[in-house]
């Protein structure tokens, strides 16, 4: 074996690989970059995506990877971001963003958010650096309406969107109570007085887009005209009228229109009546038959749900909270 050809193959291989390890070491070429997602689903009202950037070793100095935002989503309106650049500090390996959904209420099926990286010289990019993330709709309607569940006071009914998602039903009675209890608790009309007649009382709601105008229109038992609607009784929409029996009614009723039979009772008989309503033409609107009910309830019956419901006595619905009855509010004392 020649030993001094040995030597110099040998010399001349370490020195290839020393050039090679100071090649690769060298300070002059940046880091490589790449982005990683927390998840590629982001909801309107679910956790955050986080955008993690990494590199391929320890920054030698502060970098700055800005991120430019596109897609069929717009940002600020459907999501918004926690910073628009990514700061990876010196002498560590990443930085992060989030990405939060708005729920805005519009039903637009999903989205995306498209992310690319912005001009940097920091870093060098091998292939494409741009993400995608599927931003999901979660305004639902479930009954088609154009509604949106989350504003849908009926979520599975057709309704309007000027009644909050629920149907228009027209004019209607929502409660009526024709046997005060015969304590102080049959106070209905809040004057600090029990009257059998005076605090009967109809509650009436207008479920339609636009007011009604009662003038003329009369309020009758099986036996005669008991109310007669004065000039200028108008009720708007959404708006809730309630007529007393009697009495000096004290009290907001949940700003209800109040007034008191003109003929001074309503005089609904507790063992079965019929009640109607008629416009000024003399064509019945509405009526009311209380037959079917027990007669001697101490305590007003209601549509249970408001508006929508069969009529319940109060005693019988948990929401009422023991209170038996609520002239011009809802079952749980809140107004309409």
């Amino acid at each position: 074996m020649n030993i001094n050809s040995f030597s110099l193959k040998s010399f001349f291989c370490l020195l290839s690989l020393s050039i090679i390890f100071s090649s690769c070491e060298s300070e002059d070429i940046n880091p490589t970059l790449s982005l990683n997602l927390s998840s590629t689903d982001l909801s309107e009202i679910g956790n955050p995506v986080t955008i993690t950037a990494s590199l391929n070793s320890a920054a030698s100095e502060n970098i700055t990877i800005p991120l430019m935002f596109s897609g069929s989503s717009t940002k600020d309106a459907d999501y918004t971001i926690s910073v628009s650049e990514i700061a990876i500090n010196k002498g560590q390996t990443t930085g992060t963003v989030t990405i939060t959904g708005i729920a805005d209420g519009i039903v637009e099926g999903n989205e995306t958010i498209d992310i690319s990286i912005g001009n940097s010289n920091d870093v060098l990019i091998l292939g494409s650096q741009n993400i995608s993330i599927n931003l999901l709709d979660a305004d639902f309607d479930a009954d088609g309406d154009g509604v949106t569940d989350a504003n849908d006071e009926c979520p599975n009914t057709v309704g309007d969107a000027a009644n909050n998602g629920c149907p228009f039903v027209g004019f209607i009675i929502n409660e009526v109570l024709f046997d005060p209890a015969s304590d102080i608790s049959g106070d209905a009309n809040g004057d600090g007085t029990r009257d059998a007649n005076a605090d009967e009382f109809i509650e009436f709601y207008n479920s339609s887009a636009s007011s009604i105008d009662l003038s003329g229109y009369t309020i009758s038992d099986a036996s005669q005209v008991r109310h007669t609607f004065p000039n200028g009784t108008i009720v708007p929409s959404k708006g809730v009228i309630v007529v007393f029996g009697g009495g000096t009614p004290t009290g907001t009723f949940g700003g209800a229109i109040v007034q008191t039979a003109s003929t001074g009772s309503i005089n609904i008989t507790n063992s079965g009546d019929m009640i109607t309503v008629k416009n000024a033409s003399g064509t019945i609107i509405l009526s009311f038959d209380n037959t079917p009910l027990p007669n001697e309830p101490d305590e007003a019956y209601t549509r249970f749900p408001d508006i929508y419901g069969e009529f319940e006595r109060y005693s019988n619905i948990p929401e009422a909270n023991g209170v038996i009855y609520t002239p011009g509010t809802k079952v749980n004392g809140t107004s309409f």
